[in-house]
């Protein structure tokens, strides 16, 4: 039992405390955006994955991941088990909008790409970590490529472009924190136009094109700039303190698209006002923060590059979803990391957090790994 409370009283508590306030701040929203719907399936919920995710991390702190470095079958056959799950998506998945990005469950979906994270994640932080020394030669990032085009692939097609540029972005931070040089930056980016090219040319839909192209040249606000357009307007319409809770009017009637998910910044904005998207930025900012910190001081290359490439998912998640919701970026479907409603979002977050909390309460150790 003392070992117990001696392992709890390691935790980074404040990393957990911004990390619990997000999902709380999350509730908040949900039921408020559950009021005029009178529909409060999702944030009942949302509230026993909170539970949950918080059961989740506390389990995976006790988890010893220094087998994962040294034992590469066992990461394996977790991204081989990730990649068929995304593959089933297309024979078994359901459908919605003609995107297959869940398998139903009955009362809960499973979102795969959720548990890809963590592993793709491992698998990376892993693979950099013994070969560092060796980051600046092409076959590692050409290999590690591949490791990541699998997956971005798959979801591709489903199709569902803001999980790609959240995985690619992972990648591309991690070969940074690994030391990649800037010659092979300028490959990459010349690659990335190549296929950004290719697929406008030969497998972006039309309504995907349409977004991007109604992105620079506004045309059809009562049609593809819908959505945009009325969360910009929730957000402008917030002001300092908000309309209050319950009381946002395109969150309330409809006008706001998915408040509870893609543009739950929004919808928060607008009840919540400058004060709300404060809070929320200050903890996530915070959480982040903590995670930097904690890659900063660690002493052996997996841990940096695990809570650094932790830290990659999360900036690049929540950026890319407040740059839709603000009118930044074009619509890409994203949900903000611990905000947003989805159990697989929170449960792998949450996972994340439980190995963060291992790597910070264990011994110090030394770049090849041996304890000091």
């Amino acid at each position: 039992m003392n070992q117990i409370i001696s392992h709890f009283k390691k935790y980074d508590w404040i990393m957990i405390a911004a990390a619990v306030f997000l999902g709380l701040i999350g509730l908040a929203s949900l039921y408020s955006s559950s009021i005029h719907s009178g529909d409060f399936s999702n944030f009942t919920k949302q509230t026993a994955f909170l539970g949950a995710g918080i059961c989740v991390m506390a389990v995976f702190s006790f988890f010893d991941w220094r087998m994962f470095r040294e034992n590469s079958a066992s990461i394996l056959l977790l991204y081989f088990f990730s990649i068929l799950a995304l593959a089933g998506l297309f024979l078994f998945g359901s459908s919605n909008r003609g995107v297959r990005t869940w398998y139903d469950l009955g009362p809960v979906t499973l979102d795969p790409i959720e548990l890809l994270k963590p592993v793709l994640l491992i698998l990376l932080a892993k693979y950099f970590s013994k070969r560092h020394a060796a980051i600046y030669q092409i076959r590692h990032v050409l290999l590690t490529g591949f490791y990541v085009a699998i997956p971005v692939i798959l979801i591709f097609l489903q199709p569902n472009l803001g999980p790609c540029l959240v995985i690619i972005s992972l990648w591309i931070g991690m070969l940074v924190v690994a030391g990649m040089g800037k010659r092979h930056f300028l490959m990459l980016g010349c690659v990335f136009l190549a296929l950004f090219a290719l697929g406008w040319a030969f497998f972006l839909h039309d309504y995907q094109k349409a977004r991007v192209m109604n992105f620079f040249v506004p045309s059809d606000p009562l049609g593809v700039s819908w959505s945009q357009n009325q969360s910009q307007i929730a957000v402008a319409t917030g002001g300092l303190i908000g309309k209050g809770f319950g009381r946002g009017s395109q969150t309330q009637y409809g006008f706001l698209s998915e408040p509870q998910t893609d543009f739950i910044f929004a919808a928060i904005a607008e009840e919540f006002g400058i004060l709300g998207i404060a809070a929320l930025s200050a903890a996530m900012l915070l959480l982040i923060w903590r995670l930097t910190r904690a890659a900063l001081e660690a002493r052996d290359n997996f841990s940096r590059l695990f809570m650094a490439g932790f830290a990659v998912l999360l900036v690049a998640e929540a950026a890319i979803h407040i740059g839709v919701n603000v009118g930044f970026l074009p619509i890409i479907g994203l949900p903000f990391p611990l905000v947003s409603y989805g159990g697989s979002n929170l449960l792998a977050t949450f996972a994340m957090l439980g190995i963060a909390q291992k790597i910070v309460s264990s011994p110090v150790l030394s770049i090849d790994g041996a304890a000091v």
